[in-house]
């Protein structure tokens, strides 16, 4: 097991699947937010906005842990933030809440269909 230094003062890029169009972060559409967001992450930090995906599977799962690896062999930091119920339920399930997770968090929301906690 390695460890990553983070560069702490890098600024932070906050980037939305708006930008990308996605509403579905799955097999065959995860090639586009790879393409998006790679580069960045290469050279800075991300925050990923995910409030407009509603659905993601194995292919969209295995792209945010591809973008996690890039940021951390870069000695930057990628994480998720804003992600719907659903999205969050799945990252819960597969044990990524920990790591791709803001900690500037709060709850999951009836009201607005929305999952915040903390990562750690």
């Amino acid at each position: 097991m390695s460890t990553a230094t983070y560069n702490s003062t890098a600024p932070v890029i906050i980037g939305t699947c708006q930008e990308s169009d996605l509403t579905e972060l799955v097999r065959g559409q995860e090639r586009m937010l790879l393409e998006h967001y790679y580069p960045l992450v290469s050279r800075q930090s991300l925050v990923l906005d995910l409030g407009q995906v509603e659905r993601i599977d194995a292919a969209g799962i295995a792209a945010l842990v591809a973008l996690y690896r890039a940021a951390g062999e870069a000695g930057n930091r990628f994480m998720v933030s804003n992600v719907t119920s659903r999205v969050a339920e799945v990252l819960i399930l597969v044990g990524l809440d920990r790591i791709l997770l803001t900690r500037n968090a709060g709850h999951v929301s009836r009201s607005d269909q929305r999952f915040e906690r903390p990562a750690a």
